[in-house]
């Protein structure tokens, strides 16, 4: 199976305002017969979208593909409940062999508390509830889970510091993405030498929700409600993470579109995706859904991520969850 691979290229991107910076250098698309798609056990290697944060800094997105995950969790389900333990634990094995580093994860919980992670044994943080991570400690990929929350991920790579910020609705009325950066701060990051970018999450047009709830983020977020394509009021968190982040003083946001873009260019006829495509149970064929795709990091219009809204809109009694990660190189 021909699967999506990019050349790793360095760069650099500065703004004075939040503003996406795309990092120089060319996409490369990779015969996949170059490289095996399955482990020497068998095992199938998970499908990841890799995105140049910083030097020395990247960062992993994954899809739902190249997991062990059957049914509503399929196929590289990374958390969540419903999904066979074993399977979850598979997939999670597989991704840090892929990624050369060990995952850390904590317990998320809509909140605006972030950890230290580098002050706490990795095998801990599962059972702390948080929604930031940091870290100044190479080999380690910090993760954040998302089905339509946005993640946030960070670097200063000149202090060797990281971050990772799952950034739903709550969690950035709460104030998550300050809390990630002042500990970033307080491990010696310096604001203005943080670079920044916003993964795959729901997007504006997609996100409705009730009046109220969407009045009471626009007082949050000014400029950041919608008129959805369903016809009422919504919200776009990743307009609002980027009002955050200004707040927060972080004015480097490196795009995530275009390797994105691409891998959902590359794998629009994919046969696992197109087999995952047929069992949502909601929307047409994948050829077709890419053909109408508009917003690449939308979770519910791309059927490469993971989304609860699609599945609650399919009436699907379970949905997976993917990770975002960033990982320091020694």
């Amino acid at each position: 199976m021909e699967r999506f691979r990019q050349a790793q290229h360095p760069g650099s991107a500065e703004a004075s305002e939040p503003t996406f910076k795309q990092w120089s250098g060319q996409h490369e698309l990779v015969d996949s017969s170059a490289s095996p798609w399955r482990e020497p056990s068998g095992a199938p290697v998970p499908v990841t979208v890799p995105v140049d944060l910083a030097p020395g800094v990247s960062v992993a997105y994954t899809t739902r593909l190249g997991g062990v995950s059957q049914g509503d969790y399929a196929s590289l389900n990374l958390g969540g409940k419903g999904d066979d333990p074993a399977a979850v634990t598979s997939n999670r094995e597989a991704l840090g062999r892929a990624l050369g580093a060990q995952l850390v994860l904590v317990s998320q919980v809509h909140s605006g508390r972030a950890v230290d992670a580098d002050a706490l044994l990795a095998d801990q943080l599962k059972d702390v509830e948080a929604d930031g991570l940091v870290s100044a400690q190479t080999g380690l990929a910090l993760g954040v889970f998302a089905a339509d929350c946005l993640p946030v991920l960070l670097a200063d790579p000149e202090a060797g510091v990281i971050g990772a910020a799952h950034c739903g609705r709550k969690g950035l009325e709460r104030g998550i993405i300050g809390a990630t950066v002042d500990l970033m701060e307080a491990k010696g990051a310096r604001r203005g030498s943080i670079s920044a970018t916003l993964g795959p999450a729901i997007c504006g047009d997609c996100y409705e929700l009730g009046e109220g709830i969407s009045d009471a983020f626009g007082r949050r977020f000014p400029g950041a409600t919608t008129s959805t394509s369903f016809g009422g009021p919504g919200v776009d968190i990743s307009a609002a993470a980027l009002q955050d982040l200004q707040t927060a003083g972080v004015t480097r946001v490196v795009d995530s579109l275009p390797r994105i873009a691409a891998a959902s260019r590359y794998l629009r006829e994919d046969q696992e995706l197109a087999d995952l495509c047929a069992d949502d149970g909601q929307g047409p064929a994948l050829t077709q859904r890419m053909a109408d795709l508009r917003h690449p990091r939308c979770t519910l219009e791309n059927p490469l991520w993971y989304s609860h809204r699609r599945s609650s809109l399919a009436e699907r009694q379970g949905e997976g969850r993917m990770l975002a990660l960033v990982t320091r190189q020694g």
